[in-house]
């Protein structure tokens, strides 16, 4: 890639629908940091965001289908399902990037590192997917995410506090629940995705500590407290609170504290 600028690259990316084409801009555009400049006064503009395919179909998170993980297709849809998040991390994570000027360059590099691992996570559900006898699109899926990607976009502490530390999160107390089923079901495909997860819960512990940092460091620019701002944004925006049982644990990694784990209990 030649000479560019990484906000404006980032776009092109959120933009584009295919998802294999997605994932391998983000990789170029990861591979040419060097090269790459962040006008970050710069404000942009889009609309028709974020590029994606015609399929999944998109409905109501309530309709979205019951499949047991016991069965092939069940198996699949799962698998689906979690290449879904994924594919819309890849996007969150753009938007985070393209949306919001005036930050340290340390925050847009941040993001596009995540989108890189999405990409990856994304890719290697994919591979699972077409193991299992699917493809990408096969399944209904939900808009969850971007929903609440676009009730933030007109504020960045909003989006840290409540996509990367609140929603992604929940995939941190989600993970070992849905590899404790898989091992359940105990095929060698099942195992594989256990693997799999194993890679992304990794991954997503260092996510939702970017987020936690992000967040954390725009409360200390505006003078504004993590908890009880985190407990309002939570209620302007109609975020899903966190459900127990919570991954401490990984929650600890990822940098929560003891009082934001204990304000998410109490308000779960």
């Amino acid at each position: 890639m030649s000479a560019t600028e990484l906000r404006h690259a980032a776009l092109q990316a959120l933009q584009t629908a295919d998802p294999e084409q997605k994932s391998a801009l983000v990789s170029a555009i990861a591979g040419s940091i060097a090269t790459i400049s962040i006008a970050k006064d710069a404000p942009l503009a889009a609309t028709d965001l974020p590029g994606r395919p015609a399929r999944p179909l998109l409905i109501a998170p309530a309709d979205v289908p019951r499949r047991s993980p016991f069965t092939p297709e069940g198996l699949a849809a799962l698998v689906h399902a979690i290449a879904h998040i994924e594919f819309n991390a890849i996007n969150l994570a753009l938007d985070a990037i393209w949306r919001f000027p005036g930050l340290p360059d340390a925050y847009y590099l941040d993001w596009l590192s995540v989108a890189g691992e999405e990409a990856l996570h994304f890719r290697l559900l994919a591979e699972q997917l077409d193991r299992l006898g699917h493809a990408y699109g096969d399944f209904e899926a939900h808009d969850g995410l971007w929903t609440m990607c676009e009730r933030t976009a007109h504020d960045v502490v909003a989006r840290m506090a409540l996509v990367p530390r609140t929603l992604e999160a929940r995939g941190l107390d989600a993970s070992p629940q849905i590899q404790a089923r898989l091992r359940k079901v105990g095929t060698p495909e099942a195992l594989r995705t256990v693997g799999i997860l194993d890679i992304i819960l990794r991954d997503e512990v260092g996510h939702v500590a970017i987020g936690n940092h992000w967040y954390r460091w725009l409360c200390g620019r505006d003078g504004l407290d993590p908890v009880a701002h985190w407990r309002e944004l939570a209620v302007r925006h109609a975020a899903p609170r966190p459900r127990p049982p919570l991954n401490h644990e990984a929650r600890r990694r990822a940098g929560f504290t003891d009082a934001e784990i204990a304000e998410m209990l109490a308000t779960g």
